[in-house]
């Protein structure tokens, strides 16, 4: 039980890490670490049932109903990540860049084959799903973003795809928001100065995305397992594009033309892709990425010997 809270702990630090870095999600995390359908499931279990339990303090009850323990240490585990860990990636990654890029690109990428493997029975269907997954994730890393919106409709769904971002492996939710051109005004402006006007449609549209999304995506897994793996399985492929270590980075401006900053640095809006030449730090970026893919393989097999 010990060994089982420490490897959830990690998973959560994990996860933590993972939002810390552009293009990659929580979710991708749980996916490939084995946990994402108790994860689902167990946010899925956030009901009306368990509101009664708690309003009637049976703390027992509600804690077996929403598999407390599980949440518990596994948030316990994303926030330690995101106080200590969080400061150390941002380091990297302003001083490592590519090196860093490249052990994720690694980690996840063997990943897919991973969790492909889970699938029971390929057929047409899911290969369909898988290209459908793929294929939706790829159209986001190449789409323009789209122009500021503050109708408070448009910002119900921003707090709905925000949140399907952060429950859909392969999806950043403030990539997302770049996207749907309103990540100036809830991220930098509305969120610093609580500007409840914009904050509480897109808090009532993520609560309504959290409820509905973990509730269909658990339906999905359960019912229709391989095709929704498959799909999942899509999403991590696509967002490769996103991951992939030689790239430069378009920055958001404003109406001057000037860069945006958020925590003094630029937010990123899209990526010009290229191939590098064989150099001694390109190959050391191919030693970190095969790096990825040791820890990948090493978890698999600690795994299937547990």
């Amino acid at each position: 039980m010990i060994k089982y809270g420490i490897l959830l702990f990690l998973k959560g630090m994990a996860m933590g890490a993972a939002n810390v870095i552009p293009g990659v999600s929580g979710g991708t995390i749980a996916f490939i670490t084995g946990i994402y359908e108790k994860f689902i499931d167990s946010l899925k279990a956030i009901d009306l049932k368990a509101l009664r339990y708690l309003f009637k303090l049976e703390f027992r009850q509600f804690g077996r109903h929403i598999n407390f323990s599980f949440l518990f240490i596994l948030g316990l585990g994303i926030l330690a990540s995101l106080f200590s860990l969080g400061k150390l990636l941002d380091y990297l990654f302003a001083e490592f860049p590519v090196n860093v890029w490249s052990f994720f690109f690694g980690l996840i990428a063997v990943s897919i084959y991973s969790v492909g493997r889970t699938i029971k029975k390929w057929s047409f269907i899911t290969v369909l799903w898988f290209i459908i997954g793929t294929g939706v994730a790829v159209s986001l890393a190449l789409l323009n973003p789209a122009s500021e919106n503050s109708s408070t409709i448009y910002l119900l769904l921003c707090g709905v795809v925000a949140m399907a971002s952060m429950i859909l492996p392969g999806l950043s939710g403030s990539f997302v928001l770049i996207l749907m051109g309103n990540y100036q005004l809830i991220m930098l402006r509305a969120v610093p100065n609580a500007q409840l006007d914009i904050l509480i449609p897109v808090l009532l549209g993520s609560i309504l995305g959290f409820l509905i999304l973990s509730r269909v995506i658990s339906f999905f897994l359960h019912r229709f397992h391989d095709q929704s793996i498959s799909l999942l399985t899509g999403f991590i492929l696509g967002s490769l594009l996103i991951i992939w270590p030689w790239k430069r980075e378009n920055y958001l401006l404003d109406e001057m033309g000037n860069l945006i900053l958020r925590n003094q640095e630029p937010v990123v809006t899209g990526y010009e892709w290229f191939i590098p030449s064989l150099t001694s730090p390109t190959f050391i970026a191919i030693l970190l990425a095969l790096a990825g893919v040791f820890v990948v393989l090493l978890i698999e097999r600690t795994a299937v010997k547990r």
